[in-house]
């Protein structure tokens, strides 16, 4: 479903991030700024890390904004209508920080041309929609090598939302990244079809601990997988946010994401009237995207090469999905010929899962 765009998507991530000034002007009164929240606002996760976000737009901007929030808001029609709520409030920049907020985004900004639109995950942009994203994916290799290091059975379990290429980008990431240093690594992947069910999550984490699992990562919105893994004494890795108030014993690295800096900007660009529609596609060089919080029993050793390899990839030097042999997939196809690189659009348009990943590119039950 994803092929139709990949031009556009591929076009879209040529442009570069607007020049900001770095003085917004005066205004008579505060810039109305709200934001919309896929699930509950909790201490760790997706939502908090936005929330951070938010938070730092306050704290760069004081008296020059004014910020409010709606938090679990499900897909598609509710959003639809808190989004327009937003609009008619007078809030004249929106973020909207979920992949199944695109559509109601696109339809609400058709309605109000006034409004700055951000359309974070999104794919489409609009003259009033820009779009945003962090390459995760960059985070989850780094994630990969640390599971990797630490994996005793050479089993890592890994918690999925929904098989979009994010979350598959995320998979091969983290199984490329695990048998760079141990090419016996296996991943077993299992298929929730929500973001958000704690229960749910939790129950996927128990079912894979008792096959043999020892290290865990996940691709949903709460922290249940690291609680999980924690009552069971396995290992895990934290995503969206630090988790170790919840896991301290089984948290190995946290692959965290940083919205702070881009919301502020745009904000500030709305201000002083410099923003623009386009995309922004970021990772660890941009600071979107950083991995540390390392858990007690991660070694020294460990921890210094992770870093490592993260200034490696900050730098350029090292790709995530460039291959030094042929890469395939769990079909045996050749997906990354030797001395090639994956491109962004390829990268975009991800619809296979790795050698070594046990599972399919469908949702749970299909």
């Amino acid at each position: 479903m994803y092929k139709n765009l990949v031009a556009a998507i591929a076009a879209a991530c040529a442009f570069s991030s607007p020049a900001f000034s770095q003085t917004p002007a005066p205004a008579s009164a505060p810039l109305k700024v709200g934001f919309v929240y896929v699930a509950p606002l909790t201490d760790a996760g997706w939502v908090h890390q936005h929330e951070l976000g938010r938070k730092a737009v306050e704290a760069a901007l004081p008296g020059k904004v004014k910020t409010t929030y709606v938090e679990n808001v499900s897909e598609g029609a509710d959003a639809e209508r808190v989004i327009r709520d937003l609009a008619q409030q007078g809030n004249k920049l929106i973020f909207t920080p979920s992949f199944g907020y695109m559509e109601p985004t696109l339809k609400v900004a058709r309605d109000f041309p006034d409004v700055k639109f951000e359309s974070v995950t999104g794919l489409k942009t609009a003259d009033n929609v820009a779009i945003s994203n962090a390459r995760y994916y960059e985070g989850r290799y780094l994630a990969g090598v640390a599971a990797g290091r630490m994996t005793k059975t050479h089993l890592a379990g890994y918690v999925a939302g929904f098989p979009i290429p994010e979350v598959l980008q995320g998979i091969n990431a983290f199984t490329l990244g695990m048998r760079s240093v141990d090419p016996k690594a296996q991943v077993k992947v299992v298929w929730l079809d929500e973001w958000f069910n704690p229960p749910r999550e939790r129950d996927a984490a128990m079912s894979l601990f008792n096959q043999d699992v020892d290290v865990i990562a996940f691709h949903t919105g709460s922290t249940a997988v690291m609680s999980a893994a924690q009552e069971r004494g396995k290992m895990a890795v934290a995503y969206h946010s630090d988790m170790r108030k919840v896991a301290p014993d089984a948290q190995i690295v946290a692959v965290t994401h940083e919205w702070g800096g881009y919301y502020t900007q745009r904000a500030r660009a709305v201000l002083d009237g410099t923003w623009k529609s386009g995309s922004i596609w970021g990772g660890v060089k941009e600071g979107m995207i950083r991995v540390g919080d390392f858990g007690s029993k991660v070694p020294k050793s460990v921890q210094d090469e992770v870093l490592a390899r993260q200034r490696d990839i900050g730098s350029g030097k090292l790709l995530p999905f460039a291959a030094t042999a042929d890469v395939r997939d769990n079909q045996g196809r050749v997906v990354i010929p030797k001395g090639s690189s994956l491109t962004d659009a390829q990268i975009l348009q991800m619809n296979w899962l790795v050698e070594g990943v046990q599972g399919k590119v469908s949702r749970q039950g299909a």
